[in-house]
Formats: structure tokens, C-alpha cells, sequence
């Protein structure tokens, strides 16, 4: 037995290969249910008592070496010789990694956040979950008026006196209530609606409220800051158009629409042929709005307006489904790779 091991040692310690396949039958001939080791195994039980501690050691040995051996020629012919990668030059640089892009509603909101910022707004922030007072009370919305239903609102079910806010104003009240005149800032973030899903509707969005409260600010201060804005957004040929219409926080209030930035007011599908698509809403802060934030409504006054991203990113890249934004299909989002 002894002999055995020592020339099938030998024998393994002395092969060579040319390839991979060579490699295999070597294993089939040593390692496998009919191969030499296992025949060694199999005479075990004929050896004397006295010699199998001996024996034993030597088969684990002769088994552990040829494994070992099949492995070093498998890493040789599979993974290369490693003695082949000595000359490669450590200090070339390595491949360029493609870059990932920014999310097109970052990016209009960042341009947004830029144009307002060249004319002295600055930027506010605040909860997403908020009370009722400054979501709705504060901005003088009426406790039988539609917002408040259930259906258009989400509530948190321990406590019915907060939600998920519905508008970026609340942080406007924030503001106000912290601030004293003069106040010049937008409020940039996401808000919730209970509203089924569709191409035109989310349960999230991303708005941006506008505020500007100081002596002596006019309707005309506040149409002059929105053309300025429709302009460097969408192109200096823009218009725009002021409608009548009703917020619980503004009086007076309006409904502004920008001529079709894809027809130039001429009429396509996109603007249903009317040359204009609406874009915001806005008003002269509501006299109560001021005097529920402790800010004297006999000196000041002030103009307040509110923008949906979505509806903004879609009018400048012509996206016709609001769910696309929050699927993360890299198809779509690698449309805006070069924009960094």
C-alpha cells in the first residue's frame, strides 16, 4: 500500500498540461468514483490495524496534494498564467465608468430654483407631515371647503389634526410666522394628494410656492416676476396670460398660461389648439393669510404663486405620462444622461 501512494505521489507531482481537457481526464484518472485515490480508499479496509493510522494520513495527504495540483492547473488554462500579468503597467489609467444623470424633475427644479434666485428669492424648506393650521387654517381655507375631504387629503389616522401636506405653502406660513418683512422666498418640494394614478394625476408630485410680501407690492410686481421667469424657462419669446380665478389664499387670484412653447401660440395637439398652456396659479396674498402669521396688513402687502415640477418638466421635454417620473425605467431616465 505504502508503495502505491508513494508512486501515485510521483505521478501526480510529474504531470504537465497543454490544456484543459488534459486537465479533466487527469482528474477523471485520480479523483473520480473509479479513479486511483478512490481504489486506495477502497483497499483501505484490507490494510492491518496496527499500520491504518499511518496509511491514513498518507491517503488524505495523496488526496489533499492531487486536489491541489488540478486546481493550480485549472486556474492556469481558465484565469490565465498569473506570470503573464508581471509586465502590466499599474499606473495607466483604468476604463472610464459611465456616469449616471440627474432625475429630469432635479434638474428643472435646480433651474427653477436658479432663475428665481437671480432676482433675490431664496430657498425655504419644511415638514411634510404638518397640522391643519398650517396647511390649511393659516391660508385661510374654510373648514367646509372641499380640500379638507378625506378624498383629496391624507389624514393620519391617530391624530385627524395632521397630514401629509397638500401644498409647499404651508411652508410659506413657516416663514411668515418666523420672518418679518421683507420676504422674498420660494419653497421647493414634494406634497400628497389623495388622487388616483394616472397620465395626468399622482398621489405625489413636486411643487414650487412663490412668495413675496414687502411694502407697496403690486399685481404688476407680481405679473412682471412671472414673465421674467416663463421667459428665461421656456425661451424669450414666451407670453403669457393672466385668467381670473379663486384661491382660498389670494385676492385677487389668477390662473397663468404661457403661449405653447412647441406650436408658438399657432395651435398644436399639446395645447389642444388654443396657442396657450396653462402653468401656475397665483394672487395678492389674501389680507387674513397676513394677519393670521401676526404680519400687519395695513403695511404690507405681498404676491404668492404656486407651480407644479411635473407640469413643468413635461411642457419642456414633451413627457406625456406623469407615472414615468416615478418608475425608474433607465430607458427613460438615460434620456437626460447628457444633462449633468
Amino acid at each position: 500500500m505504502k508503495d502505491r501512494i508513494e508512486n501515485l505521489l510521483n505521478e501526480i507531482e510529474a504531470f504537465t498540461a497543454s490544456g484543459k481537457e488534459q486537465v479533466e481526464e487527469f482528474r477523471i484518472k485520480i479523483l473520480s468514483k473509479k479513479g486511483k485515490i478512490t481504489e486506495l480508499f477502497d483497499d483501505f479496509k484490507t490494510v492491518a490495524p496496527e499500520l491504518r493510522k499511518e496509511i491514513g494520513q498518507q491517503l488524505n495527504e495523496l488526496k489533499n496534494k492531487a486536489q491541489d495540483k488540478i486546481n493550480i492547473l485549472k486556474e492556469k488554462f481558465e484565469g490565465g498564467d498569473a506570470s503573464q500579468n508581471k509586465d502590466i503597467d499599474l499606473t495607466l489609467p483604468g476604463e472610464m465608468m459611465p456616469l449616471g444623470s440627474r432625475h429630469p424633475l432635479s434638474i428643472v427644479r435646480n433651474q427653477i430654483v436658479d432663475i428665481f434666485g437671480r432676482i433675490g428669492f431664496t430657498v425655504s424648506e419644511g415638514p411634510e407631515i404638518e397640522d391643519d393650521w398650517h396647511n390649511f387654517t393659516a391660508l385661510n381655507t374654510p373648514h367646509d371647503h372641499p380640500a379638507r375631504d378625506m378624498q383629496d387629503t391624507f389624514y393620519i389616522s391617530e391624530n385627524p389634526d395632521i397630514v401629509l401636506r397638500t401644498q409647499t405653502s404651508s411652508v410659506q406660513v413657516h416663514i411668515m410666522e418666523g420672518s418679518k418683512p421683507p420676504i422674498r422666498t420660494i419653497s421647493p418640494g414634494r406634497v400628497y394628494r389623495n388622487e388616483a394614478i394616472s397620465a395626468r394625476a399622482h398621489c405625489q408630485f413636486h411643487q414650487v410656492e412663490g412668495l413675496y410680501i414687502d411694502k407697496k407690492v403690486s399685481f404688476a410686481d407680481l405679473k412682471q416676476t412671472l414673465l421674467y421667469f416663463s421667459k428665461e424657462m421656456f425661451g424669450e419669446e414666451t407670453k403669457i396670460r393672466l385668467r381670473p380665478s379663486f384661491f382660498p389664499f389670494t385676492e385677487i387670484s389668477a390662473e397663468m398660461d404661457i403661449s405653447c412653447p412647441f406650436c408658438a401660440g399657432k395651435g398644436c395637439n399639446i395645447c389642444k389648439g388654443a396657442g396657450w398652456v396653462e402653468i401656475l396659479g397665483c394672487g395678492m396674498v389674501d389680507p387674513a393669510v397676513l394677519e393670521n402669521c401676526k404680519i400687519d396688513n395695513t403695511q404690507y402687502s405681498g404676491f404668492a404663486f404656486g407651480m407644479g415640477i411635473e407640469r413643468i418638466t413635461m411642457l419642456k421635454y414633451q413627457i406625456n405620462d406623469l407615472r414615468l417620473f416615478f418608475e425608474n425605467d433607465v430607458r427613460f431616465l438615460k434620456q437626460f444622461k447628457s444633462v449633468i
